[in-house]
């Protein structure tokens, strides 16, 4: 199970490339899709590098226990 949660962090990084080639797509058709998907790609980004913060952070905190 534990593997498992590692490991979806990295679903982030996927989604994060599926908005922001989204809003590639949309850059001249829509300003609001493009600015949308901009942010998710964005906010997608910092959730996997916050998660794999924390995730270093308690196994850490595991180890020296």
């Amino acid at each position: 199970m534990m593997k498992l949660i590692y490991f979806f962090k990295y679903f982030y990084l996927v989604f994060a490339t599926l908005f922001f080639l989204d809003a590639i797509k949309s850059w001249n058709l829509d300003s609001t899709r493009f600015s949308i998907s901009l942010f998710f790609a964005f906010f997608s980004v910092f959730i996997f590098f916050f998660r794999d913060r924390y995730q270093k952070k308690i196994k850490n905190r595991d180890k020296s226990d």
